[in-house]
């Protein structure tokens, strides 16, 4: 297999800032404001809905993929593969885990990408585990199952701390640009202690953006990325079979750091 080409990080200072949640609701509900019980019965699934999705209508729905082990093996490094292209114009895709600390991953919005993501999580205890789909007629589009985990993916210190290299690697990115099937799949990795702020003495710290570009600059992906996201975190997105041309990638941490790198297929 050929090796990943690593890509050189770029420093310089960023301001983030992340959305504001939508209008509080006592309830999700569905397309006709029917209240729509949860088929996963979490305790927190409420509440969730309410600060996340607003009164938006919800449908869980199948046609919403959510990939991933049946069992934890390491409960700091979860793989997680989302696949909602059975769905026309999807806008967002965010990754919830209803029982964390930290229970949203990601918030992805797939511009000019199809509407797939893979990454790696952390999960501090059994919980369910969704991704929440929004297209462009304003539903929601909900699919997940529970999940056991040891527990603690969110309170002990990354392996990069134990190991006191964090800061030589900090923004170290690899990636990879290839063509498989009918798409256009990228992977990319960058070297990030990811830290949660649920670790004695050390502070909340992590990636907290990514834009993926095209060669004409135009925007083919954009996320959010939290604290319980997996150290060193890695992503696959796909792109359409007509980008051919070389993708940028743009990240910004919590400490106002960016990180870029520039890929060819």
């Amino acid at each position: 297999m050929k090796r990943p080409a690593l890509l050189v990080p770029i420093m310089a200072v960023l301001a983030s800032t992340a959305p504001a949640p939508a209008a509080a609701a006592t309830a999700a509900s569905d397309a006709r404001g029917d209240q729509v019980a949860d088929p996963l019965a979490s305790p927190m699934w409420a509440n969730h809905a309410a600060w996340l999705l607003g009164k938006a209508p919800v449908r869980f729905d199948p046609a919403v993929i959510v990939t991933m082990p049946d069992v934890t093996e390491n409960q700091h490094v979860f793989p997680i593969t989302v696949d909602a292209r059975a769905l026309a114009k999807v806008q967002r895709i965010v990754m919830l885990m209803d029982l964390n600390p930290l229970p949203v991953a990601i918030d992805y919005q797939p511009q000019g990408a199809l509407p797939y993501v893979s990454l790696r999580i952390k999960l501090d205890q059994r919980t369910p585990v969704r991704a929440l789909v929004l297209t462009a007629d304003g539903v929601w589009h909900v699919g997940g199952r529970w999940i056991d985990a040891a527990g603690g993916g969110c309170s002990a210190p990354p392996v990069s701390r134990v190991k006191g290299d964090w800061a030589q690697h900090l923004g170290e990115m690899r990636g990879k640009l290839w063509r498989e099937a009918a798409d256009t799949r990228l992977r990319v990795s960058v070297r990030h202690p990811m830290d949660t702020g649920y670790v004695d003495n050390i502070a909340a710290y992590n990636i907290e953006t990514m834009r993926v570009s095209g060669a004409d600059g135009a925007a083919l992906g954009t996320m959010t990325i939290n604290g319980s996201v997996s150290e060193d975190p890695a992503f696959t997105l796909l792109l359409p079979p007509t980008q051919a041309g070389p993708v940028s990638i743009h990240m910004a941490d919590s400490n106002g750091r960016t990180f870029d790198g520039r890929l060819a297929p």
